[in-house]
């Protein structure tokens, strides 16, 4: 799961940018998606699938934070991201006239760069106030994961500083972009029903479904391994909850953007011929030398 993951995000990014008709604000975010995507999976897969090898669920508490860290910032990055692709398609939509000239080059790059800048300061002061906790020398973690709840949780110190920033975390960066993408779709919903062919509304819902569908992906596993969790109380239960989001969600994505989307198929199709190509040539010159 996690090599299709990872090949199937990098597919796209290549996809992307080996076609020149791809460069669009669209498959610009979708680019930065994948190699977010990619980096999420890879905060926790990889140590997990050591763990599973060398039979030893041992990690450092240095390693334990750096993991955190980076898994706070992708994950915070991925929701940032999902919200401007949100913004992206009501422009595209409600103001197509003007979509190139609103969606410029340079307000795309700011939007990204807004997005991991952002991410990156949360993540950060989430981090430092974890760093101010105190552990017992040995304590073991519920999770196949470094996950900020249960590292809290097993502290030793007072923790109602880190519990209070977490839930104003939650509420205003993971709120805030569902609030915009919940506000974007339902003006891009009216516009679409102002429009008067079928194979009008057809058109325009089309370029949208991919995109809900990766949110309503995302959104939905992640809030229900925590509403899951709060009503059951089981810590061991939300590890096996949690590969939904962490691995499942990734790996689908590709499948989800590809599938559905005639552009993405032929850059695939095209990106797959220039390889085959290039195979015949480097195999003539090794045989002639």
């Amino acid at each position: 799961m996690y090599l299709i993951t990872v090949l199937g995000n990098m597919l796209i990014i290549l996809a992307v940018s080996s076609d020149s008709h791809l460069h669009t604000p669209m498959y610009f975010f979708l680019s930065n998606l994948s190699l977010v995507d990619i980096c999420f999976t890879s905060t926790t897969v990889p140590k997990m699938l050591w763990n599973i090898q060398t039979q030893s669920k041992v990690i450092t508490y240095e390693g334990c934070i750096t993991q955190m860290y980076f898994f706070i910032f992708f994950a915070g990055l991925d929701d940032f991201l999902l919200a401007v692709m949100a913004y992206d398609r009501y422009v595209a939509i409600c103001h197509p006239l003007h979509y190139m000239v609103i969606m410029n080059s340079r307000l795309c790059g700011l939007l990204v760069l807004m997005s991991w800048i952002m991410s990156a300061l949360n993540s950060l002061v989430q981090t430092l106030i974890v760093l101010q906790l105190s552990f017992c020398t040995d304590f073991e973690i519920p999770h196949y994961f470094c996950e900020i709840k249960q590292m809290v949780q097993l502290a030793c110190s007072d923790t109602s500083l880190n519990t209070m920033v977490m839930y104003f975390v939650a509420v205003l960066l993971g709120g805030g972009p569902l609030v915009g993408i919940i506000c974007s779709y339902s003006k891009i919903v009216s516009s679409i029903c102002g429009i008067p062919s079928a194979q009008g509304k057809y058109k325009a819902f089309s370029t949208c479904v991919s995109h809900l569908s990766v949110v309503s992906l995302f959104y939905g596993t992640f809030l229900g391994v925590y509403l899951s969790s709060a009503a059951t109380q089981s810590s061991y239960s939300n590890g096996t909850a949690s590969v939904m989001y962490t691995v499942v969600t990734p790996m689908l994505n590709p499948f989800i953007y590809s599938l559905r989307n005639n552009d993405i198929k032929r850059a695939l199709k095209r990106l797959v011929g220039m390889a085959a190509v290039k195979v015949p040539i480097v195999l003539g010159l090794k045989k002639y030398t």
